[in-house]
């Protein structure tokens, strides 16, 4: 983290992050694997999981915090398997003391099959948590209510999915999360659902702060080129944004100029 903010840098909470692209540590072949991804890719943040982390033998958990911290990139916990407000606080409490940090991506799961937020409780949770000292980063749908009561309730950013997590569908409703970014001031990432660079450029063209990734690059078929290339479509879309597209038009218009007049003569009658 820096104090100091350019085009490329992404501020939340008043903390300046040098990309605006975040990406999951789960399911890659290899810890050199996900080392080299970020490595590459330089994202602003890296999140993981408290439960999966500690699950399984100690030496592997303690591995891969050895592994985070040789990465020097802040870490995001989350509380990804909850189902409830209360095992989310629990959880979330946990990883402030495990990993050192009041960043929390709060999920609240409402339906196993779909991954998809459970939006009754999520507001709940996060109102909590907020007023524990967590700066939290809400996992959450593009619903436009939904994202303006977490705000109320004190989150300074929200993160609406795309599509169901793990999907790669890209963003399944662009009206609903271009209203979203219309009508809210608050940074906003989408987390979740995006499967191509091409998907990250277009939300960031659509004037959203940042990304969070895992799947796509994480099951590539070359994880490290494909966070690169995840990390280059995110600035891409973001100088796009910057620099204003040009109004879409009804009818062909020419884009070479003509000066004076033509060569050419009519040969006389």
């Amino acid at each position: 983290m820096t104090a100091t903010a350019s085009p490329d840098t992404l501020t939340l909470y008043g903390e300046t992050f040098q990309s605006r692209l975040l990406l999951g540590t789960a399911r890659y072949p290899s810890p050199s694997t996900l080392k080299a991804a970020v490595q590459q890719a330089k994202p602003g943040m890296v999140t993981a999981s408290l439960r999966r982390q500690t699950s399984g033998s100690a030496d592997g958990g303690q591995s891969f915090f050895e592994l985070l911290r040789e990465l020097g990139v802040p870490v995001l916990p989350n509380t990804a398997g909850c189902h409830s407000a209360q095992e989310a606080i629990t959880t979330a409490q946990m990883a402030r003391e495990v990993f050192n940090t009041p960043w929390i991506k709060l999920e609240v799961i409402g339906d196993d099959y779909t991954l998809q937020p459970d939006t009754l409780n999520l507001v709940a949770a996060a109102e909590t948590l907020v007023k524990g000292g967590f700066k939290v980063l809400p996992y959450c749908t593009e619903d436009l209510i939904l994202c303006q009561r977490l705000v109320d309730v004190g989150c300074q950013a929200v993160m609406p999915w795309a599509a169901p997590i793990g999907t790669g569908r890209g963003p399944v409703n662009p009206y609903g999360l271009q209203v979203l970014r219309e009508r809210l001031a608050v940074p906003m990432l989408v987390d979740a659902g995006l499967g191509l660079p091409s998907h990250a450029c277009q939300v960031m063209e659509w004037g959203f702060d940042g990304v969070l990734l895992n799947t796509a690059v994480a099951l590539a078929q070359d994880p490290v080129a494909m966070a690169v290339a995840f990390a280059d479509a995110v600035r891409a879309g973001h100088s796009a944004r910057r620099a204003g597209a040009m109004q879409p038009q009804a009818s062909a218009q020419p884009s070479t100029p003509v000066l004076g007049t033509p060569f050419w003569h009519h040969a006389p009658a």
